[in-house]
């Protein structure tokens, strides 16, 4: 149920993004009618359609590309008819009189004095409208997304996409009755009804080339990326704490926490009680230490945290939780890492081990390939951190990065509620390098963008994404947060594989830091490659896994750091060239 009320308060926020925009004109155009026989069928009709087909995009092949593709179009042509008897229906009968004529009678759209809409009508109206929506994927969205790509297609990620359509689909209704009541009084007292027909034909046709040109996502990514993001991530957090704990909220936000009277004996904490700890059994195998059981936990602090090791957010918060783990591990904290992959080759027992020798972390790591671990705590982030206390129960919980004051102070909490007698120190402060060093939140203005065809976006090669199959790409100057490739690739679900050498990604960015997920391919050959910004080589600009000249070497599949802007950060072109064939490329990430 608290899923189901974050879904639909994200979707309510989507009236204040950007990318709520392209499809304004087919819904005002609506405006003035009958609400249940007009405007309320057609924000049915385009919730069920985006849910439908948001669902089959996250788990679907390249089947679900390809009937996407062809209901977009079906969509545009219905649309632009649509378009066209507003503006002007002696035009639209010139132009095609049978379409149009079938057009008016479905749609009931050209005003004529004496029209009803039918519901099924504006039903009709309101699937295309689905098909041609694509929301900002803002963190609520994310999360549902990501959900879908972790268990596959049920009934619970079609009735999150639900839920989302129709907090949308409500702002959208709140928003048209109010612009109904403006274009009815205008019509009363400046008799420009005509007008205003003609006005939202215009809107109309203009949204539909707009979408058709494919310049929505471009234009949007201009004037936005985070959009609504801080304010999607509050309710997740307030939503989700409150479920837990009616208390819980008050300690798991990000800039409070529980005043702890330091008189009173025996310590007892404020942290609430969120429930028992689930067991840790679910594990497929355990790294640095045997399978911990509860019994072997009982008594201690344990520190549960959920990461996957190319994830940039869980790579920042390696620093902090390997810090307490060694400032703690002689007062009786446990730290365990749950190891919960995102990708498949995260799942490569072999990678992480690689990986936990590379962040230096040397306290137990369960690796949680079936989610098993992951669902019983219910868990739907990474990062997240868990805190449970001697007696086996949750008293504290962080979703993402950030709040570590917040979390070490919970920490020693549960410490000395377990009775160690530990003064009061001083939060850690990590030396972070790399990508393991805070992002540039004031800077940023990128977000994680994926190459794989199943949650693509921004992608610009006039060639179009060809799934599943080899093709050879072009791309030439990419505006903000859009990429392409060039040379020939083969495109799956996840990357793109290149699949012949002197190929190269180009991205138009804007942040500090600018990460690829990057891996040498089934071979394991090491890869060569060379980064440029703005078409020159990146000097002072290198990220920490290239040189001064931009090259650098993939020799397995990770985070890699390729840019970090030492100077005024600015919007910039990136691009990678790839000297050998086989390199897979995963997800760009920004800090």
């Amino acid at each position: 149920m608290t899923l189901l009320i974050i879904a639909y308060l994200g979707g309510a926020l989507t009236i204040l993004s950007p990318c709520i925009l392209p499809i304004l004109p087919f819904v005002f155009a609506r405006a003035g009618q009958p609400f249940l026989r007009s405007t309320l069928p057609m924000l049915i009709g385009m919730s069920v359609t985006f849910a439908m087909v948001a669902t089959l995009a996250a788990v679907g092949g390249n089947w679900a590309i390809d009937a996407n593709e062809y209901g977009r179009l079906a969509a545009i042509l219905l649309l632009a008819v649509f378009g066209v008897s507003l503006l002007s229906p002696r035009v639209a009968s010139i132009i095609t009189q049978p379409v149009v004529e079938f057009g008016n009678r479905l749609l009931n759209a050209s005003g004529k004095s004496g029209s009803v809409p039918t519901a099924a009508s504006s039903f009709i109206l309101g699937i295309a409208t689905g098909l041609l929506w694509a929301p900002c994927a803002g963190p609520i969205l994310g999360l549902v997304l990501t959900g879908a790509a972790l268990n596959g297609a049920n009934l619970q990620t079609t009735f999150l996409l639900v839920a989302y359509a129709a907090g949308a689909a409500t702002s959208l209704a709140v928003a048209l009755l109010i612009g109904g009541k403006l274009f009815a009084g205008m019509k009363r007292s400046l008799g420009v009804s005509e007008r205003i027909r003609q006005g939202l034909g215009a809107a109309v046709l203009g949204g539909v080339a707009v979408i058709a040109l494919g310049l929505d996502t471009g234009l949007l990514a201009r004037l936005s990326y985070a959009s609504t993001a801080v304010f999607e991530q509050t309710v997740i957090d307030q939503l989700h704490d409150k479920a837990a704990n009616d208390a819980s909220s008050e300690v798991a936000s990000k800039d409070t926490i529980s005043a702890v009277s330091a008189t009173a004996q025996p310590f007892r904490s404020n942290l609430p009680f969120e429930g028992g700890a689930p067991s840790l059994t679910g594990a497929v195998e355990w790294l640095n230490a045997s399978p911990l059981t509860t019994e072997q936990l009982s008594g201690k602090v344990v520190l549960i945290d959920f990461w996957t090791y190319s994830c940039i957010n869980c790579i920042r918060t390696v620093p902090y939780v390997r810090a307490w783990a060694e400032k703690y591990k002689d007062q009786g904290l446990v730290v365990i890492g749950v190891h919960a992959p995102e990708f498949a080759f995260e799942k490569k027992i072999d990678n992480v081990r690689k990986a936990i020798e590379d962040f230096k972390i040397d306290y137990p790591v369960a690796i949680d390939n079936d989610y098993k671990i992951w669902r019983a705590f219910e868990n739907s982030y990474w990062p997240a951190h868990y805190l449970i206390d001697a007696k086996g129960q949750i008293r504290y919980h962080h979703f993402g990065e950030g709040n570590y004051r917040q979390t070490e102070q919970a920490i020693q909490d549960l410490l000395r509620e377990a009775g160690n007698e530990m003064a009061t120190t001083t939060p850690v402060t990590p030396d972070a390098k790399g990508a393991e060093a805070s992002p540039d939140l004031k800077n940023i203005r990128s977000g994680e963008s994926y190459i794989g065809y199943k949650r693509a976006v921004g992608f610009v090669s006039p060639e179009g994404l060809v799934a599943d199959a080899a093709n050879a790409y072009s791309v030439e100057q990419p505006g903000l947060n859009e990429w392409g490739l060039s040379g020939t690739w083969s495109i799956a679900a996840e990357h793109a594989v290149l699949e012949q050498p002197d190929g190269s990604i180009v991205y138009r960015f804007s942040a500090r830091d600018l990460h690829l997920v990057l891996g040498p391919g089934a071979t394991g050959k090491p890869i060569r490659f060379q980064v440029t910004i703005d078409g020159k080589a990146p000097g002072s600009d290198h990220g920490a896994d290239t040189n001064t000249d931009g090259h650098g070497t993939i020799t397995s599949t990770r985070l890699y750091q390729l840019v970090r802007q030492s100077g005024e950060v600015e919007e910039r072109t990136f691009e990678v060239r790839f000297l050998d064939p086989g390199v897979e490329a995963y997800a760009f990430t920004f800090g």
